[in-house]
């Protein structure tokens, strides 16, 4: 078996961790704290249970989050940031920030691009 070499580029390593849906919602939601499994739900609408658990364990697998359960009834589970999920707090703050100054046209000019290409559906605006 050959062993797939590692990226030498920041951005490219960093998406090693971070790519797909949800994962930069879900790091954002955890830099406020820790969080139950049913809070994250709640504060992502329309993530999956699969897909937080999925994202969950990733995290937990790489250093950037812990898993704290409670043998509890009902159990109790908590998700926290490492201090490695935690150095990802200015990187998701630029990031805001480049959001928010973005005009909105921009973003409506690409929304409407995504719903022609059928990557949007047109009633999830």
């Amino acid at each position: 078996m050959v062993a797939k070499k590692l990226p030498c580029c920041g951005v490219e390593r960093f998406l090693l961790l971070l790519d797909g849906p949800w994962a930069t919602l879900i790091v954002r939601e955890l830099l406020g704290g820790p969080r139950r499994f049913t809070e994250l739900r709640s504060m992502l609408p329309g993530i999956s249970a699969h897909t937080l658990t999925h994202r969950l364990r990733r995290f937990e697998d790489h250093g950037l989050v812990t898993r704290m359960a409670y043998a509890e009834t009902p159990p109790r589970v908590i998700y926290e940031l490492t201090e490695l999920g935690m150095s990802l707090h200015d990187i998701l703050y630029a990031m805001k920030d480049w959001g928010e100054s973005l005009p909105d046209e921009t973003l409506k000019r690409n929304t409407i691009s995504l719903v022609r290409s059928g990557e949007l559906n047109q009633n999830s605006e």
